[in-house]
């Protein structure tokens, strides 16, 4: 046997922090694509309730866990002093530290955990957004106030670090940085903010600056997007001014479209489907955009939203499914399908949240696994549902957690699960727990 193969097979059992198709090694999980391909997968829940097996306790955020082999990443904020008061037009101070854990996915237990100290001087201050992106052995994590860490994922040590506010002049964002890293190839992607540093480029193995590009008073929340399109890819950055396609490679700007939602809050990614994009936001800001056929990338508005069509994402990401795209209304509380060629709503439901009348920003986060969506809701629960253009078909539901944060004057959980090693992985500002999904 060749002793390439041989160190190969040697070094297998050690190789866990390196992703495969069954892992959740980022935010939406493989491709950012929202999609589970795991199988043997209930396709109802026992009668008894799923079978969860562990819950561990864990620290305030938002901060959704990443899940590769046999380790769980996820964040969060352990207050010192200061009292969380979720104002949405004012800052909380609070003091604290942010953390990095890993945990055994097998058993919950903590293996190692990165700590530093992060005062807070934001609104709905409880705790990091950012889910961890694995890579190649390595975690990247991004905190509320823009502290960048590359740590090794096996023992948790620094391998190279950003503090924006300090290396960039960034100022954070009202509601914090929420723009969850993007590794794609040996380049990590961040929104950074700072003159002329809105989307920054990095060598994901050494930190090394490879470009910095674009310039607005705002940074956003928009985390940076990967798409490919006539054979070539594009990096799409949405600042609370205009929705920004980049070369990756250079931060040249190839083509730039105004798009302003509310508040400043460019939050939701583009969805692609084919030669076309599906941008929505607060404000009654939502478009269609069709990208150029020629060789130089270009593209233009097909249609945009109007009051009571669309759908205006923001606190989730949509999902498009043939010429449908589903989501949760941040406007009216609903969750809504709306057509793609014009924006017109097919139907339209609170059964998912059981948002009440005044439910603003009731959220569902989406995931689609075989022809079947698994909804993780606000208020805690998992849904297994049949989605489609006639209509909303819920198969089960199972309480997973307590909502445990306040918004609008209702209790809420909004961090985005993880689906992987056949289970749900997913936390509140109290605890983090797995749900097994095996049939």
């Amino acid at each position: 046997m060749p002793i390439r193969i041989l160190l190969s097979i040697m070094l297998l059992p050690f190789c866990t922090s390196f992703a495969t198709a069954e892992d959740w090694p980022q935010w939406l999980g493989p491709g950012r694509a929202s999609i589970w391909t795991a199988s043997n997968i209930v396709e109802s829940f026992p009668e008894s309730g799923l079978e969860v097996k562990w819950r561990t306790p864990v620290g305030l955020g938002y901060s959704g866990p990443a899940v590769v082999g046999d380790k769980v990443y996820v964040m969060d904020y352990i207050k010192q002093a200061g009292e969380i008061v979720n104002n949405p037009g004012g800052t909380n101070k609070l003091e604290g530290e942010e953390r990095v854990l890993c945990l055994s996915a097998d058993t919950g237990k903590l293996l190692w955990k990165h700590s530093y100290n992060c005062p807070y001087d934001i609104s709905y201050a409880a705790g990091p957004r950012c889910t961890p992106t694995v890579s190649d052995g390595k975690v990247y994590t991004l905190g509320a106030e823009g502290n960048l860490y590359c740590l090794d994922a096996e023992r948790g040590n620094v391998i190279w670090s950003k503090n924006f506010k300090t290396d960039y002049d960034s100022k954070t964002p009202i509601w914090g940085h929420a723009a969850s890293p993007l590794v794609d190839g040996d380049t990590l992607y961040c929104l950074v903010g700072g003159k002329g540093a809105i989307a920054v480029a990095f060598d994901k193995n050494t930190g090394k600056e490879l470009w910095r590009s674009l310039d607005n008073p705002e940074t956003g929340y928009c985390p940076p997007t990967m798409i490919t399109h006539n054979g070539s890819k594009q990096l799409l950055i949405w600042h609370p001014s205009a929705l920004n396609s980049l070369n990756p490679k250079s931060g040249k700007v190839n083509w730039s479209i105004p798009l302003k939602p509310g508040y400043g809050m460019s939050v939701t990614v583009p969805r692609q489907k084919e030669d076309s994009l599906y941008v929505s936001a607060i404000g009654d800001e939502a478009a269609l955009i069709q990208l150029g056929k020629g060789e130089t990338p270009s593209a233009k508005i097909v249609w945009k939203g109007k009051p009571r069509s669309a759908l205006y994402c923001c606190n989730s990401t949509p999902f498009i499914d043939g010429n449908t795209v589903y989501g949760s209304d941040i406007n009216s509380g609903e969750f809504v399908a709306a057509d793609l060629k014009d924006g017109k709503r097919i139907w339209s439901t609170k059964k998912i949240t059981n948002a009440g009348r005044r439910d603003r920003h009731a959220t569902a986060f989406i995931v689609k696994h075989n022809d079947k969506y698994f909804l993780f809701t606000e208020k805690g629960d998992l849904i297994l549902a049949d989605l489609s253009p006639t209509g909303y078909k819920e198969i089960d539901r199972f309480h997973v957690l307590e909502p445990t944060n306040e918004a609008f004057g209702r209790l809420v959980v909004w961090s985005h699960p993880a689906f992987a090693n056949k289970s749900l992985f997913a936390r509140n500002d109290k605890e983090l727990v797995r749900v097994n999904l095996e049939k």
